[in-house]
């Protein structure tokens, strides 16, 4: 039995199969969901498993994605934590950079750091950019420093000396007497975290990683507790933000690793899916009860970049954190997002939530403000004898009590003010689609839109009809589609090295040598099994400033194509900024990727019975579409539909935790694999 668990801002998902140990052959996939328990996160996965029905000694694999990382930072919820740097670079987390988003706004105020200036010390050391130990470390104002730290409840140490992501052992040397001295702290060196230059960049995503690395060591060990208690004798796997898994002591070694593990999960199942069904072109896009996400997937591939920030948004630039994510947009915009009025009487929508508790006001947990969720149920698109996979009664007093005040506020009626609520929701998830789509210079109209999660499907379309996406794919399992992903993970790490380097001829050996070494480390990181190899390149032109990660292009004997990888970079380059130079390109960056494959389960063909679509039909009920009018629609139980089958709308359908909203006039079709074509009328 292989099972796979996502931790979402209002579900936890479990998805979970059996594998015929005789034929290796897999069973179906089947799937459980149970409400979130912030703030012990585990204790909703052990729900799920209960609610599943299969012991946890049954389980062979377990893979798991948490949200304890970003929450721990967006709530503020790390450790007391210090820093220790180069002396005369206590300052690089506060003074940070220069890119002010809103430039004409003269009350900005920079990012308050992590770590307050009493916390932060520094050390005579000193190494070059290429490496070269000019000084090293002096080790004796070290005691008194940490006597410092206690004094003042310190629970986590950041040291990132300024060249150590080229030489690490004066850094090396530090957290090794930190550990005799202090063993009891949290400990972590830049090295360990980033081997990319930026010195703010780089010490803010050690600084960070190293705030939330005693709550996420005491998060795993105690679900490996609690699944060992229950009979699993497995290891744990933890999924990462690069899209792959690691394990349990990869993932405490490095928790910035996850700070997006969930929506990576979903982006690589979307591209995995994609390649099956023939649309390797994708806009995906994930709708959750707190967040909506979304990214863009070309040829198959997603896009994984070390340039992610958390908290950036129009007016404030954010926190830099330099590692391997998948490249997603992320707004505040789900099922919980709460809607609310300015003093100018203005409605919004979000990014607040209610979360998992108390969730939205129809789920009678005490919630008090209306969501996008309760505005899809007053208008008609979710079933209230299903709400929940029929598990509860939508609370319909509570939800009267919630738009009171914003009718009053507004002079509207309680289906007006629905209908506004999810036109700003989707206006603000159109915008987060511009961003990977429009703005980075590709044309919607050349994808398909793959949307999954539990709002989802309840958004695709119309999201599509402004976008002019022509096609829209909600795959099955769409609910629990993060958590499905994961069992199609393979053991990933991503390995980047700043190395400077000219691409020409001349430079192949250099070229050559710098993955080798890459490469050799790798393999001795993953000890044993059959390792895999990607190459990448973060490459500019001369004199530019940032870069534009390519494919590496290989000659038949194995070595870099150095003519082909400077073409490919020039065609990179100007589809991203419609231009390209003359100049010499340089190499910044060495990217590696390595993997391990796992097994995976099978992608299953759904039965054909000969069942007629009436058959599927399970009632009608008065629908209203917004621009498309207020319809009587046909109501279709999607676990009843089958390949082959199609029809038009208006039409809802619906599984236990999906609904499927689809105006009139576009045409639903269904494939081979259970998924959902919408297609949308010219």
């Amino acid at each position: 039995m292989r099972a796979s668990s996502d931790v979402g801002g209002t579900f936890t998902d479990l998805v979970f199969y059996e594998v015929d140990p005789a034929t290796g052959q897999c069973g179906a996939v089947r799937t459980a969901k149970a409400d979130t328990t912030p703030p012990n996160f585990d204790e909703g996965v052990l729900n799920a498993l209960d609610k599943s029905g299969v012991p946890i000694s049954r389980l062979d694999f377990f893979a798991h994605g948490s949200t304890v990382v970003i929450n721990a930072l967006t709530e503020r919820k790390g450790v007391r934590t210090a820093l220790i740097t180069t002396r005369g670079f206590r300052d690089v987390i506060e003074i940070a950079r220069g890119n002010r988003p809103d430039l004409f706004n003269f009350n900005f105020r920079k990012p308050k750091p992590f770590v307050e200036r009493y916390l932060r010390a520094e050390l005579d050391e000193r190494v070059t950019f290429r490496g070269e130990i000019k000084r090293a470390v002096d080790l004796g104002p070290l005691p008194d420093l940490l006597d410092h730290f206690r004094w003042n409840g310190v629970e986590a140490i950041a040291v990132a000396f300024l060249h150590a992501y080229v030489e690490p052992s004066n850094e090396q040397a530090v957290i090794a007497e930190i550990r005799r001295l202090w063993p009891e702290v949290s400990v972590l060196a830049s090295h360990e975290v980033s081997r990319e230059w930026r010195e703010y960049e780089r010490t803010n995503t050690t600084v960070l990683s190293t705030y939330v690395h005693p709550i996420t060591q005491r998060y795993i060990e105690r679900l490996e507790d609690q699944l060992r208690d229950g009979g699993y004798n497995r290891p744990l796997y933890m999924m990462q933000s690069n899209g792959g898994i690691a394990t349990a002591k990869a993932a405490k070694a490095n928790p910035i690793a996850m700070v997006e593990s969930g929506p990576a999960s979903g982006i690589f199942a979307a591209a995995y899916m994609g390649r099956h069904i023939g649309e390797p072109n994708l806009i995906v896009l994930d709708i959750g009860g707190t967040t909506a996400k979304c990214t863009l997937v070309e040829d198959g591939e997603v896009k994984v970049t070390t340039e992610y920030h958390i908290e950036r948004d129009a007016r404030n630039p954010g926190y830099p954190i330099q590692t391997a994510v998948s490249e997603i947009v992320e707004i505040g915009n789900g099922g919980g997002s709460i809607a609310w009025i300015d003093e100018g009487d203005k409605l919004h929508v979000g990014p607040k939530s209610a979360g998992a508790r108390p969730g939205p006001a129809a789920y009678g947990h005490g919630g008090t403000s209306a969501t996008t969720t309760d505005a899809n149920l007053v208008l008609g698109r979710i079933d209230p004898a299903s709400f929940v996979g029929g598990e509860r009664e939508p609370d319909w007093a509570a939800v009267d009590a919630a738009f009171a005040p914003l009718q009053e506020r507004l002079g509207l009626s309680k289906e007006e003010v629905a209908r506004g609520i999810v036109r700003i929701a989707n206006a603000n998830m159109t915008a987060a689609l511009r961003l990977v789509s429009t703005n980075k210079g590709y044309d919607p109209r050349d994808f398909a839109l793959m949307a999954f999660g539990g709002g989802g499907a309840m958004h695709a379309v119309a999201l599509a009809e402004e976008l002019r996406v022509p096609h829209v794919i909600v795959p099955v399992n769409s609910s629990v589609f993060s958590a499905w992903g994961m069992l199609l993970t393979d053991l990933r790490r991503d390995y980047l090295q700043t190395r400077l380097t000219r691409l020409d001829p001349v430079s192949a050996p250099q070229i050559a040598e710098g993955f080798a070494a890459i490469e050799q480390q790798a393999g001795a990181d993953y000890g044993q099994g059959d390792v895999g190899f990607e190459h990448f390149l973060d490459m500019r032109y001369i004199g530019q400033e940032h870069t534009v990660k390519i494919a590496a292009v290989r000659s038949p004997d194995g070595t870099i194509d150095v003519e082909a990888t400077r073409e490919a970079f020039h065609a990179a380059h100007e589809k991203r900024f419609t231009y390209r130079l003359p100049n010499p390109i340089e190499i910044v960056n060495f990217h590696l990727v390595a993997t391990v494959a796992v097994p995976k389960p099978d992608l299953a063909e759904k039965s054909v019975t000969g069942l007629a679509l009436e058959e599927a039909v399970i009632g009608r009920r008065t629908v209203d579409f917004d621009q498309h009018g207020i319809h009587e629609a046909v109501i279709y139980d999607g676990l009843r539909l089958e390949p082959g089958m199609s029809f038009a709308g208006p039409a809802i359908v619906q599984e236990p935790s999906v609904t499927c909203v689809v105006p009139p006039p576009h045409r639903v079709s269904v494939d081979r694999f259970g998924n959902y074509h919408i297609h949308l009328a010219a």
